[in-house]
């Protein structure tokens, strides 16, 4: 194994340089090609089929059978002129990332070999409910599961070099019609928020007739080299590294923040954002960001449904792209100590069919009115359920990066910048006076005039307002978005139906509109004022401050995945119709499943890394050193055999350290998995288990320091950041 390190840099250094890239490619002439979008499939249905299946999708109806066959059979026809010879309903289990199960449009009946693909293939499928995680909803021997198209999100091809498979986007559920994935209470959300805008949004403006929940999200990752990361147990079957000092150079020249992206990694980047396109993911952005070989893509807004899928499609693709280039993407929160880590920055707002973006400030009374409306009901509701976006966010790879002065804290507050909150002052005193900087420009000589934006930016807020969206900056870069957007959606939804139903009750009264709409506002930011926070969430005076406002710090998942279970959200989510009380107790046990398999598979390789590898590498320097103690005794020169000793007792003290607590960890780990109740064996692991896994790293990465270079059998910190 020593030698796998130096193999793995020597395939570094082998690589062979990147082909510039001189193809001309107009991206708008490529977009969604191997999509069936609505303009595709215009061209292979009927006029009649493809108006029903058009309005099935705007309205939310059901698509009948009859129509289902129609399509399934344009499907295949343009799929296999494409050349697909598969298809598969592509879903998104409770495990975080996506499923696909096969099959062949080639079928035999009455021995005739024929390509198939009936409406009834394309509707519905039965994969197996009972080996995906469930919460104790199926059981091991309850195998029946369904999973049901979503024609809300196109049909995609997915391309590999063995071939071409047809996907198509779906629900997944049990036998009993429980939902077992992210994307059934998705939908209900975003239906219920899209159903309840309108009916706001007619109070001030009566030509609107749909709304629709937007959503840009910014995916963070790191690219190594592939045979650097084979050489990393850690990276391979965790995804970070459990050990390893921080190099002499990290990010703290801050050089490697939008700087010029390396070769090698742009070439990475033009293929994946030329295969997103062709997959209708509208890919806009690239660049380095903060920590060394950190990189950031982002694409244009889309429905939050589509923008959902359109990420977890990204992440997909992003893995096979890499392994194009012998690079391999690594999307955990935190897989490098002492650099920044990886988030997903997931920038929400909501529209209207007549063009208004719901969360931007209007230029007349009316449209100011409406926005505030909007505005000031996403702070309530993200007050009254700051826990529940908390839970949505959990994971044990995302603990390690809140709070972590790289991201924003797992206390849930809001940023809305000084002259938004001078605005609401203003509102709640009835007073008209201008922000000082109103009107601020930025005048240099021979630069364009610059108007300051209307707010600033908060990088330490975990939900920002940005201008015209709001951000939810505390996502980890691995999640599933739709677990957050479920949160979200579903919590504004059902503060803005409390809004409607005061305002009613207010019109009832008499009352005029505008004064009754600015009563409950006013009396809302009165409410909601402890969650709006302008500093600097890092400060531990914040922390302090937070608490005397009452709000929740909750820095590990075991104890915020909890919300999910309150009476609170229980009741939140039931009369919404989004998950029932069995489906919140069901994600509440697997996401603490989840979390304990994934720190007990962390605690198992820490500890086969340190006693098979690092222990033996070090003992063998170790004896070299004592042969060098040994002959310097022999010559007689006995200062030089005491500092010797010296060194040689310090090794030895982070052998015998290092081995001592990977073996109480252990005893830890067992004392964990003879515990039967999922929340006590989560706490075990989060409190008794993890907690030795950075005493344990502090022996390790000091033998890394000492121990001769030759002998370290793991790739090092600034080979595995800085060798492209």
């Amino acid at each position: 194994m020593t030698s796998m390190r130096f193999k793995a840099l020597e395939a570094v250094q082998s690589r062979p340089k990147e082909r510039l890239n001189t193809d001309t490619y107009i991206a708008s002439e490529h977009y969604c090609k191997y999509v069936f979008t609505l303009k595709t499939m215009r061209k292979y249905l009927a006029k009649d089929t493809f108006k029903a299946v058009q309005h099935a999708i705007s309205t939310g109806e059901k698509i009948g059978r009859d129509i289902a066959d129609d399509v399934s059979t344009a499907m295949k026809t343009w799929a296999m002129e494409h050349g697909a010879t598969h298809y598969t309903h592509w879903f998104q289990p409770l495990t975080g990332s996506t499923a696909e199960k096969h099959d062949s449009f080639f079928e035999l009946r009455d021995g005739e070999a024929l390509e198939v693909f009936p409406g009834s293939a394309l509707v519905q499928q039965e994969p197996d409910a009972s080996s995906f995680p469930s919460g104790g909803i199926r059981s091991t021997f309850e195998a029946r599961g369904y999973t049901a198209w979503d024609p809300s999100s196109p049909a995609f091809i997915i391309k590999l070099q063995s071939g071409l498979t047809l996907c198509i986007p779906t629900i997944f559920i049990s036998y009993t019609g429980e939902a077992l994935d992210y994307k059934a209470p998705l939908l209900k959300a975003i239906h219920l928020l899209e159903k309840v805008a309108v009916k706001v949004c007619r109070h001030f403006d009566g030509n609107v007739n749909k709304a629709a929940a937007t959503l840009g999200i910014e995916q963070e990752y790191f690219l190594i080299d592939e045979a650097l990361y084979q050489a990393r147990p850690d990276l391979v079957l965790a995804n970070r590294t459990l050990i390893g000092r921080g190099p002499a150079k990290g990010q703290q020249l801050e050089d490697h923040y939008f700087g010029t992206i390396p070769e090698r990694v742009h070439s990475f980047m033009v293929q994946l954002e030329r295969e997103a396109i062709e997959l209708g993911i509208p890919l806009r952005t690239r660049h380095n960001e903060v920590a060394p070989s950190q990189f950031e893509c982002a694409p244009q807004f889309e429905e939050v449904n589509t923008a959902v899928d359109h990420n977890q499609l990204l992440m997909d693709i992003m893995d096979k792209i890499a392994s194009h280039h012998k690079l391999k993407v690594l999307l955990h929160e935190k897989p490098f100590a002492g650099v920044n880590g990886s988030g997903k920055h997931c920038n929400w707002s909501i529209g209207t069919d007549n063009g208004i973006n719901l969360l931007s400030p209007g230029t007349t009374p009316e449209q100011n009115l409406l926005f505030l409306t909007f505005f000031i009901n996403t702070i309530k509701a993200v007050h009254r359920f700051a826990p529940l976006l908390r839970a949505s966010i959990a994971s044990a790879s995302n603990d390690h990066r809140l709070g972590a002065n790289e991201a924003p804290p797992a206390i849930i507050s809001i940023f809305i910048g000084s002259r938004l909150t001078h605005a609401l002052n203003q509102l709640i005193e009835a007073s008209s006076s201008e922000h000082p900087d109103a009107n601020k420009k930025l005048e240099i000589p021979n630069i364009p005039e610059i108007a300051f934006d209307f707010t600033d930016r908060n990088r330490t807020s975990p939900f920002a307002f940005t201008g015209n969206k709001f951000e939810f900056r505390a996502v980890g870069s691995s999640a599933n978005t739709a677990s957050s957007m479920i949160a979200l959606n579903t919590a504004v939804a059902d503060q803005l139906l409390a809004f409607d139903r005061e305002l009613c009750a207010e019109l009832e009264k008499g009352v005029e509109k505008d004064q009754a709409a600015m009563q409950i506002l006013k009396r809302y930011i009165l409410e909601s004022r402890d969650i709006l926070f302008e500093g600097n969430n890092y400060s531990e005076e914040w922390a302090v401050e937070a608490a005397k406002r009452g709000l929740g710090n909750l820095p590990t998942s075991p104890e915020s995945l909890d919300a999910f279970i309150s009476q609170e959200n229980i009741d939140l989510f039931k009369r919404n119709n989004i998950l029932t009380e069995r489906e919140l107790i069901a994600r509440h046990e697997i996401r603490l499943e989840m979390y304990s398999k994934q720190i007990q598979i962390e605690s198992r390789i820490l500890s086969e890394m340190v006693l098979s590898q690092v222990v033996p590498a070090a003992m063998e320097y170790l004896n070299d050193m004592l042969i060098t103690y040994n002959q310097l005794m022999d010559c007689g020169l006995e200062d030089q055999a005491t500092e010797s000793k010296k060194f040689v007792e310090m090794i030895s003290n982070h052998i015998n350290e290092a081995r001592k607590l990977v073996m109480l960890m252990i005893e830890e780990r067992k004392v964990a998995n003879k515990m039967l109740d999922t929340r006590e064996v989560a706490m075990h692991y989060c409190h008794n288990v993890k907690p030795h896994f950075d005493t344990i790293r502090y022996h390790v990465d000091k033998l890394e320091l000492y121990v001769d270079d030759r002998l370290w059998p793991l790739p090092k910190y600034r080979e595995l950041l800085f060798v492209k």
